[in-house]
């Protein structure tokens, strides 16, 4: 009976997140925060990582316009070869990116106990700099607090003022942790809110990496966010894998001239009008996920004094 319940819910706050992820809707609200974290840890059972077989980086691809954010593990468990192996990765993913003003644009958070923004968003806009930026990052050594350098990439390297486009542009957000560790904090509600901003989150693990903290940080469906390599060796690999998923397809030619047979052709009106329909319904349907969440553990506390 309880396995049931627990099932409905789950299956109800999958379909929550599925929603908000579609149409990207304001997801400020705690409630939203938690029926994400909730929707996650309900599919932590599920197979989280491939081991990848090392192939061959590809060249450079024309990648759909991202706000880039790298949030690199360089505590005392990352020896200084290990870590030169993070930034060859690094390299290779900006080598392969169309990064620009307009297109791609890359900053990097560094953190062991302490978190250091080594270049923001806004900073460069043309490979060889970036490079050279990477270039210079050195380890931080200490602890592992991961759950604060997500925090801090969401408070200090997406925003705006840091060099993040608006969220009226549509650029897509995204945030690739590398690790090879256990979180000395707490990183589930803080990736959820990160996630419910509107920022898609890989997790790569290395080696000793946490596979629990792994999935609690990444997007969902976790088995195309969560990555493991074996070792720092083979971590530059990861490029070849990250090019699929982040390169578009090249845009379709423009038409000279608009059909008269057809208006609003891409249905945007109708689109945005469903929508907010669809938001109204989201914060009703959440309302009584939490309700439903209150009493099936009041109903749990009964069957278990029974």
């Amino acid at each position: 009976m309880k396995s049931f319940l627990w099932s409905l819910l789950s299956c109800a706050s999958l379909l929550l997140v599925d929603v908000l992820a579609t149409y990207h809707l304001s997801a400020g609200d705690p409630q939203l925060i938690a029926a994400q974290s909730y929707a996650q840890t309900r599919v932590n059972g599920r197979p989280p990582f491939r081991t990848l077989n090392p192939a061959s980086t590809d060249s450079q691809c024309r990648s759909r316009p991202l706000d880039l954010v790298f949030i690199i593990d360089s505590s005392r468990s990352v020896r200084p070869g290990e870590f030169e192996k993070v930034k060859i990765f690094l390299a290779d993913m900006v080598d392969t990116l169309d990064v620009g003003s307009e297109t791609t644009r890359v900053a990097v958070v560094n953190y062991a106990s302490t978190v250091k923004i080594e270049f923001f968003l806004k900073n460069h806009f043309n490979k060889p700099d970036m490079k050279k930026a990477i270039t210079r990052i050195e380890p931080l050594a200490a602890g592992t607090m991961t759950g604060l350098a997500i925090k801090t990439a969401v408070n200090e390297a997406f925003t705006e003022d840091s060099g993040a486009r608006s969220r009226s542009r549509k650029i897509s957000k995204v945030a690739i942790i590398v690790t090879d560790g256990r979180p000395q904090d707490q990183v589930e509600e803080v990736s959820a809110a990160a996630r419910a901003s509107g920022i898609e989150i890989y997790a790569v693990g290395v080696d000793r990496a946490d596979m629990r903290s792994l999935q609690q940080m990444a997007s969902i469906p976790l088995e195309d966010h969560v990555f493991y390599v074996e070792t720092y060796g083979v971590i530059e690999k990861l490029t070849s894998k990250f090019r699929e998923t982040l390169c578009g397809r090249a845009k379709r030619p423009a038409r000279p001239f608009p059909s008269p047979l057809t208006q609003d052709p891409c249905k945007c009106e109708a689109r945005l009008a469903f929508q907010k329909q669809t938001q109204a319904a989201i914060q009703k349907l959440t309302a009584k996920l939490a309700d439903v969440s209150g009493r099936i553990e009041r109903l749990e506390s009964t069957l278990d004094r029974a």
